[in-house]
């Protein structure tokens, strides 16, 4: 996903507006970078101002619960590495919350189903009591 045309690879276009980004200095070990670098990357994203259809709007804000996404990330040396990681897991997000789920029917096996498993059964048992020890048989 890229800043300046931000399309997920599910397909979700975003207006670059909803976009806000935040640099700071990253916590942890990482000695004299940590320190004096603002490598973590801290990005926002509004659905509301997205720019999305009103159907897809409703589907992401009843998965995600609010408008505002907040994506943190500080797991590299570099903030442009960390603005992509950002970018890669808001799409992934969002392609995650869009998704339309169905809902499963259930369903009963068939007779045939129910006697292969059966008879798999009984050929399985037939097999191992083959192999058991029996007296007599030295």
């Amino acid at each position: 996903m890229d800043e300046r045309e931000p399309i997920t690879p599910g397909g979700i276009r975003l207006d670059p507006v909803c976009l806000s980004w935040r640099f700071v200095r990253s916590g942890g070990p990482g000695g004299q970078h940590v320190n004096t670098s603002s490598s973590k990357a801290e990005l926002r994203c509004d659905l509301a101002s997205a720019g999305l259809p009103a159907s897809l709007l409703e589907r992401l804000l009843a998965k995600l619960g609010t408008a505002d996404i907040r994506i943190v990330c500080s797991t590299e040396r570099s903030q442009l590495r960390n603005r992509r990681l950002a970018l890669e897991r808001l799409a992934e997000r969002l392609d995650d919350a869009a998704e339309i789920s169905i809902e499963r029917r259930a369903t009963r096996p068939t007779r045939r189903q129910r006697q292969t498993r059966l008879d798999d059964k009984k050929a399985h048992s037939t097999r191992k009591s083959q192999r058991r020890w029996k007296p007599g048989e030295d």
